[in-house]
């Protein structure tokens, strides 16, 4: 978490969480630092069984985030992505 205090921005944009097998899950948000930092430190059940090593993110203004999340998400095929489709639970 301190990678994320220290080296991501309160702005809009993408984020991805990753270990290092495999993507585990890509997001939009207003802001990237909180979304991420949320994540980390009160994982859902899925977190806590797939715990990401490494996250990455992208800035982007609030008109084009879902549809880079959308692109990236098809390209990286997260399992997270693909496991919680539809549901509503999900940050």
């Amino acid at each position: 978490m301190i990678s994320v205090d220290k080296n991501v921005p309160a702005a809009s944009g993408v984020y991805g969480l990753s270990n290092a097998s495999q993507w585990i899950y890509v997001g939009e948000t207003a802001n990237i630092h909180a979304e991420l930092f949320n994540h980390l430190q009160h994982p859902n059940t899925f977190l806590r069984e797939h715990i990401p090593s490494g996250f990455t993110y992208e800035l982007s203004s609030e008109e084009y985030r879902a549809e880079r999340r959308n692109q990236l998400v098809s390209e990286l095929q997260p399992i997270g992505n693909r496991l919680v489709a539809g549901l509503s639970n999900w940050p």
